[in-house]
């Protein structure tokens, strides 16, 4: 029988100490030591056609048979483009988001759309009963026996139960991969140990089988993934849904994808149907916009390879106390902050005295660089108190020096913009650019610094 030790093992990098600490040595994290029990020798054989499958052999690239990848077809669009076009048979995916954000209720229909007839696919919950799943599954208006219902945590048990549905098995869903437990282990569901094994288990499977399974995973306050990291590097998918609690719109963003590109984004919004599409995410995003009015410009954002049209606000007031105000949602503070800088040195506006709030219509949550131009001439529209034209979409990245710098993908985002019914686009002056293919009727404003810029709408 194998030793057994108690050791208080850190849930956040998984260190391990003799005593308990209010503060893990080696990240950091405050209260994230759990009293566990460590034995040192742990035999933990790989269960069913792991332990029995025959070593394989190194082979040619030329003579790998590609057509095992063929991806699965998800009717939901928005979803497909997330997974680079389609479900590789044999990956694993990662779903994480805040509670009550819609997790389980976008991959119960996935679920439902990917079961047929000669092909189930096995729902598996660790948090609900089969009969709260039938009532979410109601007032979903989801249907179909082609999708199985399973109320288990054990690992084992689950992976038993999947067995026993191969072949023609087209998916499995674990939610979440929290409340999975296996059974060799003594340290509590999870626990750094079990989050680890219990995925390592679901990987192995699914490569042997070729089937492709959807893990549930919760978030800590910080919003990442709760656990250890080793659970991110162990699947080829990792996907966050995020969302306003404020705003109906949901965002699928890809983080990592084996399979395809990577900051990919689906848009959806939710209904008393569950997760809908958005086709078209840049009309939703400026549906409610009020042309003419000071402190608002449009940016042209990528997300992935989609680009995307959101209004910006801002808005400057004297500030009534002794330290300025700075607020800001859906845009990066930094950023902010380096373009008032910049506004402020460059080009002489008095901000020292303002409070600043700066907003992304929709829920949003823009990163990228190409928004810092619009963030400018919004701050200084409602400086001047005069408004951008309302025909105007505006790309560029603004530089410490003033300037405007040149982004990528620019003729993807032009078109867009047309295609919204926008007829003048402020760019980047560039002398390397290639020739863009531009539709007939569009003007494009080159501008080579911000104050240029600003010239250009006053």
């Amino acid at each position: 029988m194998a030793k057994q030790e108690i050791r208080w093992v850190c849930q956040q990098c998984n260190w391990s100490f003799a005593r308990q600490m209010g503060k893990c040595p080696n990240c950091g994290a405050w209260g994230s030591l759990v009293e566990t029990v460590v034995e040192e020798e742990v035999t933990s054989p790989a269960r069913g056609a792991a332990s029995g499958r025959t070593r394989q052999h190194p082979q040619p690239l030329s003579q790998v048979n590609a057509g095992a990848l063929e991806r699965i077809s998800v009717t939901m669009g928005e979803f497909a483009r997330v997974l680079g076009g389609g479900l590789v048979p044999g990956s694993i995916v990662l779903i994480g988001g805040e509670p009550g954000i819609g997790k389980s209720t976008l991959l119960l229909q996935v679920a439902a759309q990917l079961g047929q007839a000669d092909r189930p696919v096995l729902y598996v919950s660790g948090e609900e009963s089969p009969r709260q799943i039938k009532m979410r599954a109601e007032r979903l208006e989801v249907q179909g026996d082609p999708l199985h219902l399973l109320s288990e945590t054990d690992v084992d048990a689950i992976l038993t139960q999947a067995d026993g549905m191969l072949p023609g098995m087209q998916a499995l869903v674990i939610d979440s991969v929290q409340t999975m437990q296996v059974g060799e282990l003594s340290s509590a569901a999870g626990s750094v140990s079990q989050v680890r094994e219990g995925a390592a288990r679901f990987q192995r499977w699914a490569k042997i089988t070729g089937v492709p399974v959807f893990i549930v995973g919760h978030v800590t306050k910080q919003g990442a993934i709760a656990g250890p990291k080793v659970l991110e590097h162990i699947v080829d998918t990792v996907l966050y849904l995020e969302g306003d609690p404020y705003h109906t719109y949901r965002l699928l963003r890809s983080v990592k994808n084996r399979f395809g590109a990577t900051s990919e984004v689906g848009v959806f919004e939710m209904g008393e149907r569950g997760l809908l599409e958005v086709a078209n995410p840049s009309e939703a995003f400026l549906a409610e916009r009020v042309v003419n009015v000071p402190g608002s410009a449009i940016a042209v954002v990528m997300e992935g390879t989609r680009p995307l049209l959101v209004e910006v606000q801002a808005l400057a007031s004297t500030t009534s106390f002794g330290n300025p105000r700075r607020t800001v949602n859906g845009v990066d503070f930094n950023r902010l902050l380096l373009v008032v800088a910049v506004l402020t040195r460059r080009v002489g506006l008095r901000l020292a005295e303002q409070d600043i709030f700066a907003n992304v219509v929709g829920g949003l949550q823009v990163e990228e660089p190409a928004a810092d131009l619009a963030i400018a001439l919004a701050l200084a529209s409602s400086i001047r108190d005069k408004p951008v034209p309302a025909d105007l979409a505006v790309v560029g990245e603004v530089g410490l020096s003033g300037e405007v710098r040149s982004v990528g993908q620019l003729e993807a985002r032009i078109n867009e913009a047309v295609r919204l019914g926008f007829s003048k686009v402020m760019v980047p002056r560039s002398l390397r650019r290639p020739k863009l293919r531009l539709p007939e009727g569009v003007q494009l404003i080159h501008v080579r610094s911000v104050k240029e810029a600003m010239d250009e709408i006053t």
